[in-house]
């Protein structure tokens, strides 16, 4: 059997959810004995430059007739001049963990010329594997038939103890886009049920800071509850938006409450668990998720979880174990986490919820699984 080709943009080591899934996709495809070639372009995404053009189609034109060539969604743009050529004699599959001109906060020229390249390149691939039933439901809104469509949601792991978790590379800018590292379960240093811990109420946040995660609107929710005991931590990138990041710096300077919130950029796994560990909530409200990996592994860590009802978000995170706000809702926003702070029933009664969730949540393993077979279904 030729190798499944898998094509990212950039390299598949960046830290972010989605490319954790792919990484995770890869590691699972290997572990089974399938033969996986990663390609890795060269070039901008997802406004594909030149370069990236040249890449994607030096890509195609490698791989052997009928060969089976799995294109992540973010890398798509590429393809745009050489996918017609190709599409008849090889096996393509897009995996759309969301579609580009979904990415909220965007200007709005940038997302309707994604949705018009997307429109144009999907109905030459085989057939689309979506990371979410909701990112699926857009594809087919589209136009794509529900048969060229799969969903396979990604995966998530247990537990460890922090003594543990190994440092190795850097993990924790997901995801994302979140993403579903070692470690997981509702575990606190020194601390207790969540009704009975002192001291402030400890919120994280884990994603790439960029528009679409709604940093911001959380810097100004919280910068109305000055008088509540609270700190938060936001782990996740800090250099793919340059002029968010110094937005969400300049809101928390304006609003003098540095002293409580702390931008911690990208961290090791050791580093990400012991946050998680700290952790008494998850808040993130994001303007749109294709699934939602952290959210994911808030849940199977049995954290109460602050999320909005955009994306793929009620469907990945239940009512039981979260309050959710319209996305963009500063005032909501507001009212749900001045609940959480000052209600401990109500985060004991949605800690429950979560660990109730999170056990039904696949693990990576089974995740693997299925993906492998909605691939091999659209292939054959």
């Amino acid at each position: 059997m030729s190798p499944l080709g898998f094509v990212v943009p950039g390299r598949l080591d960046q830290v972010t959810g989605g490319y954790l899934f792919d990484r995770r996709l890869v590691d699972g495809l290997r572990a089974r004995g399938r033969a996986v070639r990663v390609i890795e372009l060269d070039g901008r995404f997802p406004d594909a430059d030149d370069t990236a053009r040249r890449a994607a189609a030096a890509a195609l034109a490698a791989t052997p007739d009928d060969g089976v060539v799995v294109i992540d969604g973010l890398a798509l743009p590429g393809f745009d001049d050489c996918l017609a050529a190709h599409s008849a004699r090889l096996r393509l599959i897009g995996f759309v963990h969301h579609p580009l001109s979904a990415e909220a906060g965007g200007a709005p020229a940038d997302l309707a010329r994604h949705a018009e390249t997307e429109a144009r390149l999907w109905p030459l691939l085989r057939g689309i594997v979506c990371a979410s039933a909701h990112t699926a439901r857009a594809v087919c809104a589209a136009g794509i038939a529900p048969a060229r469509v799969a969903v396979a949601s990604p995966g998530t792991e247990r537990p460890v103890s922090e003594a543990t978790a190994h440092a190795g590379p850097a993990h924790a800018g997901a995801a994302h886009e979140g993403a579903a590292h070692e470690g997981g379960g509702s575990l606190h240093d020194g601390g207790g049920p969540l009704s009975e811990r002192s001291g402030p109420l400890r919120l994280l946040a884990v994603g790439t800071v960029t528009p679409r995660k709604g940093h911001l609107a959380l810097v100004e929710a919280l910068a109305g509850l000055r008088a509540l005991d609270w700190r938060l931590v936001c782990v996740g990138s800090l250099a793919r938006d340059a002029g968010c990041v110094a937005a969400l710096r300049e809101a928390i300077e304006a609003h003098r409450i540095g002293d409580r919130i702390a931008l911690r950029g990208e961290l090791s796994v050791a580093d990400l668990e012991h946050e998680w560990r700290q952790a008494d909530v998850f808040v993130l409200p994001s303007l749109h998720e294709g699934y939602g990996m952290a959210f994911a592994e808030a849940l199977v860590r049995g954290l109460p979880v602050v999320a909005t009802t955009a994306g793929a978000l009620p469907e990945t995170v239940p009512a039981e174990a979260s309050l959710r706000v319209p996305p963009g809702d500063v005032d909501a926003l507001r009212e749900a986490l001045q609940r959480l702070i000052v209600e401990p029933d109500l985060r004991a009664s949605l800690a429950a919820g979560a660990r109730r969730a999170g056990a039904g949540l696949p693990d990576w393993p089974l995740a693997v699984d299925r993906w492998i077979a909605a691939v091999d279904r659209i292939a054959a």
